[in-house]
């Protein structure tokens, strides 16, 4: 009995390390993917910008 007893808390323990060990693998990457959004967003907005640019010369030639 305190054998088994002495299993399964060995068991939790190993699966609790387990745990700490995914956890900090989860952060790592996403520490190594945020600079990947990052760029992601800049570059959308630089597009956002370039089709605003575009729009306003339209209207300027509209106008004129």
């Amino acid at each position: 009995m305190m054998l088994l007893l002495m299993l399964l808390l060995l068991l939790l323990l190993l699966l609790l390390q387990l745990l700490l060990l995914l956890q900090q693998l989860l952060i790592l990457l996403l520490l190594l993917l945020l600079p990947l959004l990052l760029i992601l967003l800049l570059l959308l907005l630089l597009l956002l910008l370039q089709l605003l640019l575009l729009l306003q010369q339209q209207l300027l030639l509209l106008l004129l």
